[in-house]
């Protein structure tokens, strides 16, 4: 807990120096403890967490840090508002940094914040608005922020958050109670600390199989498996499928299926296992309700490797009739296409998998996996959507000499694959894709919306959709598909808030946009765009400093970033939206 010793009285003839600031104070829950058990592991992750999550979201929200204590700091701003958003944000990002961690690795934040007067003495503050801070940060539970009603009063009505009133509280070395208010769900980004609400229809994660073949090899086949059932689940109307994004990060972690549900919104979740050898292949599966822990159905098969298809269909039969959903006549109807090639089927499950790492090598090795897979089968579908996805990747990232090729020879294998299948979504969502960097919005928007007709839970789908209406000009429609690709991810890639923000930016709302941004950038760390969009909102309000830290960080990631390469690639139907991020550096003296 911070602690701040009362301040010596200043003589008579000395004039007193005072403020009225909001004060953040925040230390880490248990810190003796977690340094106890590990003291070099506990330090390099607090710095960790304050370096590329804390300290941004201060700068970003225009915070001065007064001091710093092993394990917390103490920071004014110079708005209510401001702390709180900053608050907000970083436990949002915490929160967020946590559910991959261990549970001796999870550092936990308190925060209490109080807008009152303080007295300045050279770079330091002292007096009762700073102590109430710290000891609503005593107060707070791990994870949360507590505000004084000073700060209540200021900002209720301004930021889309539910304010629970817990009355007053005796506080010590503070004379009168002090009535604490404790911030609960938020809208925006700091949506993210809150666990999402369970849908009106029967809602289902499915984790990652483990691989239980002795060989690490082999994994790749276990999550090919694994996201083949969440695919063909996905396509049941009636239900709510979690995307295979969020569903991964509990891969290898040890969490109780209840906290699971919790933390993505869902009432069942499918675990299991495989065993592949030679030629045979063992699935164990079992559905359990995440609200109480018991078992729904579990069943185990033993199938040769031929079998695999027909065994995962009827792996996902059993699931729908032990949900007692009902199939729409297509559905019914529907019967797995694909390949009946096994070698086809795993080369395809490599180039998957390596076609998620998004690396340049990775997208070559892809590229590669997925010809094989065609040679084996030119008939199978879907490595020739994969290639559409690896080639545009070819065109943004200029990873080739000629990038205008590549995108020709996206759209060649994308139009190849709804040839073979035009049931497949994949095949539209990468027809969709390409047709959008053509700037081809609408007939984009016809490919994509047909991909998420063909499967609701497509969360890459509604994310497109809503990347095409954000760049034909459409950025207030955006908004809601990028939601739905949230709410089906929870867990989302980093990628969607740039978007997200992108967006907002195109609307004008550059201090929304911002805060989505310095949260991507925490995420990950070497994005150019991001620094660049941030740049420019800076820029607009005003913050020309910021605006050239944000800038001098692009130039630190890609020293050789030009905005004339950005212009010709970004896919803006109306140039202005572009004009508007060069206006935004203009305004900060940037190029």
């Amino acid at each position: 807990m911070l602690s701040y010793p009362p301040m010596e009285q200043p003589p008579e003839n000395q004039r007193t120096e005072r403020k009225l600031a909001a004060i953040l104070a925040a230390d880490v829950v248990g810190f003796s403890r977690l340094m106890s058990r590990d003291e070099e592991g506990t330090l390099n992750r607090l710095k960790a967490h304050l370096g590329e999550l804390v300290e941004p979201h201060i700068a970003a929200h225009r915070g001065r840090i007064v001091k710093r204590t092993g394990d917390g700091l103490l920071v004014d701003f110079a708005s209510a508002v401001e702390a709180v958003r900053c608050a907000v944000a970083i436990q949002a990002g915490m929160a967020d940094r946590n559910r991959v961690a261990e549970g001796d690795r999870r550092i936990e934040f308190r925060i209490g914040i109080n807008l009152g007067d303080v007295i300045i003495e050279g770079e330091d503050i002292y007096g009762d608005g700073v102590n109430i801070a710290a000891r609503l940060e005593a107060l707070a539970d791990p994870g949360g922020i507590f505000v004084s009603r000073a700060v209540r009063d200021s900002v209720r009505d301004k930021l889309g958050i539910v304010l629970e009133d817990l009355g007053e509280k005796p506080v010590k070395n503070i004379p009168r109670p002090v009535r604490v208010f404790r911030i609960g769900r938020a809208a925006g980004p700091a949506a993210a600390s809150q666990p999402p609400a369970v849908p009106d229809k029967p809602s289902i994660a499915v984790l990652p199989f483990a691989n239980m073949s002795g060989d690490a090899e082999q994994e790749y086949f276990s999550d090919g498996i694994s996201e083949d059932l969440i695919t063909d689940l996905s396509k049941v109307s009636a239900l709510f499928v979690i995307a295979r994004n969020s569903s991964f990060t509990y891969k290898g972690k040890t969490a109780k299926v209840q906290e699971i549900g919790r933390e993505l919104g869902v009432r069942f979740v499918l675990e299991g296992s495989i065993r592949k050898a030679g030629n045979r292949v063992r699935i164990t599966a079992q559905l359990v309700d995440a609200t109480t822990g018991g078992h729904l159905w579990a069943e185990r098969f033993d199938r040769e490797l031929t079998d695999i298809f027909a065994t995962q269909d009827e792996v996902v039969r059993q699931i729908v009739a032990a949900l007692a959903v009902k199939l729409t006549q297509r559905e019914t109807q529907q019967r797995r296409r694909g390949t009946r090639n096994i070698e086809a089927y795993e080369c395809w499950l490599r180039a998957r998998e390596l076609l998620g790492r998004g690396s340049r090598e990775a997208v070559v090795q892809c590229q590669t996996m997925h010809r094989r897979a065609i040679e084996l089968d030119p008939n199978f579908s879907a490595p020739y959507a994969g290639l559409a996805f690896a080639s545009v990747s070819d065109y943004v990232n200029a990873w080739v000499d000629d990038p205008a090729r590549a995108l020709d020879a996206a759209e060649e294998w994308a139009r190849r694959a709804i040839e073979l299948d035009d049931q497949l979504p994949g095949g539209h969502v990468a027809l969709g894709n390409v047709l959008v960097w053509r700037r081809r919005h609408d007939d984009a928007l016809v490919q994509l919306n047909r991909a998420v007709d063909l499967d609701h839970n497509y969360a890459q789908g509604h994310a497109l959709v809503g990347m095409a209406l954000m760049y034909s000009g459409r950025a207030a429609e955006a908004l809601e598909p990028f939601a739905t690709a949230m709410r089906l991810d929870p867990h989302h890639a980093n990628i969607l808030l740039h978007l997200v923000a992108q967006t907002h930016f195109s609307l004008g709302h550059y201090d929304i946009a911002a805060t989505h941004l310095v949260e991507r950038i925490a995420r990950n760390p070497n994005t150019d765009a991001s620094r660049m969009l941030l740049a420019a909102c800076y820029g607009h309000l005003g913050r020309t400093e910021d605006a050239r830290a944000a800038w001098q960080g692009l130039l630190g990631v890609n020293p050789g970033f030009s905005m004339t390469q950005r212009a010709q690639v970004l896919p803006y139907k109306d140039s202005s939206d572009f004009d508007r991020i060069v206006q935004g550096l203009a305004k900060a003296g940037l190029p």
